[in-house]
């Protein structure tokens, strides 16, 4: 499956659009987790526990975005785009959406 950012992929024609596709995950924070970013925010640096955490869930809207997509037979997303949202407080929402197409070299 290829997934862009841009309109279009280099090199390919779209042929066919499926129409839009999403993948979304709800995550809350976890004490452990606050716990240390709580003692990091203290002396500086990386919240490391909160960007494995945005990559987990990054990581898996995407996945959901990309099965949602092969059900339609697309073989391509194209404008691909991340959101995020407050749901609650302590927890937040990834999205994740673009427009499933399918592609063929350009001859």
């Amino acid at each position: 499956m290829i997934v862009v950012n841009t309109e279009t992929v280099p090199g390919y024609r779209i042929v066919r659009a499926f129409g839009l596709v999403q993948g979304n995950t709800v995550r809350a924070r976890n004490v452990g987790r606050d716990f240390l970013a709580g003692l990091k925010n203290i002396v500086g640096g990386e919240l490391s526990e909160y960007t494995e955490l945005l990559t987990e869930s990054r990581e898996q809207a995407t996945a959901r975005m990309l099965h949602e997509a092969r059900q339609l037979g697309a073989n391509a997303i194209v404008n691909v785009r991340y959101s995020t949202s407050t749901v609650a407080a302590g927890a937040a929402e990834l999205y994740a959406y673009g427009t499933a197409v399918q592609v063929v070299p350009e001859d």
